[in-house]
């Protein structure tokens, strides 16, 4: 083989090589980003539920509150399976309990997270995210001005599990267990509806306690 041919050869596989390394790399240290986003997005999330959130945290300062503030702990529901929840406050007297919630809305999965005082009754707050509603209409389910009517709202009637409920115009009633709806978003809030005491109820034993 001609010695031109050779280096030609050589050149082709070492830069193939290279290329493929380098993108290996690039895909590795992209992943690892979007885990470390994800990661953060989640305890931003539990943050905002609980209501010790400030809009100036970068991913630092939320890491660093979150690590010194909260702990993940498992618990088995009635079925034995084995939920996570997170618990705000490191000492023997835990300040508040917050607990993952998710299910269908009209277009997409919703997330969110639950967020109970220490009696295990009293809504703290709640944050919905990561989900794909209709902006102005189902998706306000994230907004604020929907969010803070759970504040203080109960999930217990006389020992049993009720959850709370979203119903247009039910929040004139001015009682522990339901908040107001939104404008052409019925569909949305019903399926919050649903998923929201299902998820509840898997950690009654808990809750319970």
């Amino acid at each position: 083989m001609h010695a031109s041919n050779r280096y030609t050869y050589f050149f082709v596989i070492i830069m193939a090589v290279s290329s493929a390394l380098m993108l290996s790399l690039l895909k590795i240290g992209f992943q690892e980003r979007v885990a470390f986003n994800r990661a953060i997005d989640t305890k931003k999330n539990i943050l905002k539920a609980v209501g010790v959130l400030d809009s100036a945290m970068g991913a630092t300062e939320i890491e660093a509150f979150y690590s010194s503030n909260f702990s993940e702990r498992t618990v088995r529901d009635s079925s034995g399976t084995e939920r996570i929840y997170y618990v705000y406050g490191l000492s023997e007297e835990p300040r508040g309990y917050v607990f993952p919630v998710s299910g269908k809305g009209v277009w997409s999965t919703i997330n969110g997270f639950i967020a109970l005082e220490s009696d295990r009754n009293t809504i703290r707050g709640i944050t919905f995210h990561d989900h794909g509603e209709t902006p102005g209409l189902g998706g306000e389910i994230e907004k604020d001005f929907f969010t803070r009517q759970f504040i203080g709202k109960k999930i217990f009637r006389e020992g049993e599990l009720v959850s709370v409920t979203i119903a247009k115009g039910m929040s004139q009633q001015k009682d522990d267990y339901t908040v107001d709806g939104i404008s052409g978003a019925s569909l949305t809030t019903n399926g919050i509806n649903r998923f929201l005491r299902k998820d509840l109820m898997n950690y009654l034993p808990l809750l319970r306690q």
